[in-house]
């Protein structure tokens, strides 16, 4: 595994790699990886014959305040995960020159970044999407891999994909879980034991949910309230939001069906978790 830094040497790989007429598959992330990284990168390896990582604390997705300094990070063990897979680049950037002189250039997609998360953290969709149209120009890949737990963030890098007509194919994975529930997050690194137990009952706030609908709930409101009443339930556990939204546009729904997705954002203690299932657990997300 070849670990890359500079911007010109990660797009002088990659076209050396076309030029041959093989195929890139690129999974962004932010590090400290854990199970559900790995996952996206065997799948990123199943599906094209070269993979790159990227791996890169997007400063512009942080609002004043937030966690950007925080943040969990460990190269060195990142590096010796990503070397143990079918990983053929590390690339790891500098905020330097990724946004050089500041960065004057903004992507932004309207509509679906304006709901759920884009209502708490309304400048992260905007730092999401400029780093990832960013890293597309730079690793030129066929295929770009994304966790299903970052469920709007999904759907907004197919949105913007689309728009600007990129041929890039965006497949997301399931979200990976601990034992009890819990999908693996970097963040899952801030919470202190106690917190860790009341973590789960995100999961449990989907499975009351589903339970719920296969019984013939599909009241939006009703449900909502039984979610509210799992999630705080649990000790220092308050609401971001509960939304029941369709899959593609992220609209609020009043009559649930078997695309509705739950989608859940809380805080445990000072820790932001996010989560989210379809109502109908055996549901396939499509692009």
């Amino acid at each position: 595994m070849q670990i890359i830094h500079p911007l010109a040497d990660m797009t002088r790989w990659s076209e050396d790699v076309l030029f041959r007429g093989e195929t890139i598959a690129l999974v962004p992330t932010m590090g400290y990886f854990h199970e559900g990284h790995l996952s996206l990168m065997r799948l990123a390896g199943r599906l094209a014959d070269h993979v790159v990582v990227s791996l890169f604390v997007n400063s512009i997705q942080f609002a004043p305040g937030e966690d950007l300094d925080q943040y969990p990070r460990d190269l060195e063990n990142d590096t010796r995960l990503a070397a143990n897979e079918k990983v053929d680049v590390l690339f790891v950037p500098s905020d330097s020159e990724m946004y050089e002189n500041g960065g004057a250039t903004r992507v932004r997609v309207e509509g679906i970044t304006a709901v759920l998360c884009g209502r708490q953290r309304p400048s992260h969709f905007e730092g999401v999407t400029t780093v990832v149209a960013k890293l597309f120009n730079i690793t030129k890949p066929h295929f770009a891999v994304f966790g299903e737990k970052d469920f709007q963030q999904l759907a907004v890098i197919r949105r913007m994909t689309r728009d600007l007509n990129w041929n890039i194919d965006i497949v997301g994975h399931p979200i990976v879980r601990e034992s009890d529930g819990l999908a693996m997050s970097s963040r899952n690194a801030y919470l202190s034991g106690e917190e860790r137990q009341s973590a789960c009952c995100l999961y449990r706030a989907i499975e009351q949910a589903r339970a719920s609908f296969a019984a013939g709930v599909r009241d939006a409101a009703r449900l909502q309230v039984e979610v509210r009443d799992t999630l705080l339930a649990n000790p220092d556990v308050s609401i971001d939001y509960i939304a029941l939204v369709d899959q593609h546009s992220l609209a609020e729904r009043e009559e649930a069906d078997a695309g509705t997705v739950l989608a859940l954002a809380v805080r445990v203690g000072t820790t932001r978790l996010i989560d989210n299932g379809f109502l109908a657990d055996d549901t396939e997300k499509s692009n």
